[in-house]
């Protein structure tokens, strides 16, 4: 893999709303063991709180996914894949930081509230990536003020 690809590929992994629009893996390979990722945030998002026998599950899940991301990104830090290698790779910690970002929601809120904040966090990123890419980021807003 070529030095720029290496750095296209963690600028990537890194980006600010690189979760946008991605879909948590089905099923993911953890310390050698396959786990059935997307049914298990998404059972574990069904209920209105994670209950007091589950925390520990979930908190467990939380640790071994930032394991599994770190070694997967150190993969592609140490330029031991190709690109082709390290474009899945990236797809897939990509994917871990998105069923991450789902176990980190989870409390006491309801379903619905955590859609609506999930929504708004999303457009939040998404208007500041436009700002961005239209050169409209001349630095923080100034509230009550026009365009």
């Amino acid at each position: 893999m070529q030095e720029y690809e290496r750095k296209q590929l963690l600028e990537r992994i890194g980006r600010e709303g690189s979760t946008l629009g991605v879909d948590i893996p089905e099923c993911i390979e953890i310390q050698g063991e396959e786990v059935q990722l997307q049914e298990f945030v998404f059972e574990i998002k069904r209920r209105e709180t994670v209950p007091a026998g589950e925390r520990d599950r979930v908190e467990r899940a939380k640790r071994n996914l930032r394991r599994e991301r770190l070694e997967r990104k150190e993969l592609i830090e140490e330029g031991a894949v190709g690109f082709e290698e390290g474009e899945r790779i990236a797809r897939a910690v990509i994917g871990i930081d998105r069923a991450l970002e789902a176990l980190e929601s989870l409390g006491p809120e309801s379903v619905e509230a955590e859609a609506k904040r999930q929504e708004a966090a999303d457009t939040k990123r998404w208007m500041d990536f436009l700002k961005k890419a239209l050169g409209h980021d001349d630095g923080p807003e100034v509230r009550g003020r026009g365009p």
